[in-house]
């Protein structure tokens, strides 16, 4: 039999990273990273073939990565919400935000490149609605997820051979969602967002697309429920 293909997924203890890690983990050797190391073995746990990988992602350098050699897919799925009018949001949101959303996402790409090359593989950025349209409070979120789309669509034309999809997902059913209902005032309303588990079969349609084909970008928004 043929050895499993690698996907390391990011924020894989929780939410849409979690449903993603099982949705790939059928199929695939499973690297979860998250902050939580007792949430990332109970998800490991109910997996084929995984490991926890607990690597702070602000502070990820080469020696963290030095047992990947191959990774065939590579799932950017943590991040962080600061919410604020831009009147009140600090300097240190704003570089909390971006450090996270986007910086982190940068340097773990470059120091898996090597492995990714040698795999052809694939990179998938879970980016937000909020990437495609800032509102009110938002801001500095939106401008992260909006430099993420800017970071995925450049890495696909600097690495033609590897393959690199953005997901939009709208209000999807999370503990971020939770916190940033009750910041907005609003009652969580799960029925009314994406679950975590749609978002995740989108990420397996992409990655599991034949060869011929590039998902690029995709959207996903609830069935009656908010847009934004």
């Amino acid at each position: 039999m043929s050895e499993r293909p690698t996907a390391l997924v990011t924020g894989a203890s929780r939410g849409i990273g979690a449903a993603v890690a099982k949705a790939l983990g059928p199929t695939h050797h499973v690297i979860l990273n998250g902050r939580d190391e007792e949430s990332l073995a109970a998800v490991a746990a109910g997996l084929p073939d995984a490991r926890p990988w607990p690597v702070e992602l602000t502070e990820v350098a080469e020696p963290d990565v030095a047992g990947i050699d191959r990774l065939d897919v590579l799932v950017h799925s943590a991040g962080i919400n600061r919410m604020g009018r831009i009147a009140d949001l600090a300097a240190d949101a704003w570089r909390q935000t971006l450090e996270v959303n986007v910086v982190a996402v940068a340097e773990l790409t470059r120091l898996l490149l090597p492995a990714l090359r040698r795999a052809g593989g694939h990179v998938v950025c879970v980016n937000s609605g909020s990437g495609q349209r800032a509102n009110p409070e938002w801001a500095a979120y939106a401008a992260s997820k909006f430099a993420l789309k800017a970071f995925a669509d450049a890495l696909r034309l600097e690495e033609p051979e590897l393959r690199v999809t953005t997901v939009y997902p709208g209000r999807t059913a999370t503990d971020m969602q939770r916190e940033l209902r009750r910041y907005e005032g609003g009652e969580f309303e799960p029925e009314k967002y994406l679950q975590p588990e749609t978002v995740a079969r989108a990420v397996f349609a992409a990655v599991t697309a034949g060869p011929d084909a590039h998902l690029t970008e995709l959207t996903l928004r609830p069935r009656g429920g908010p847009v934004n």
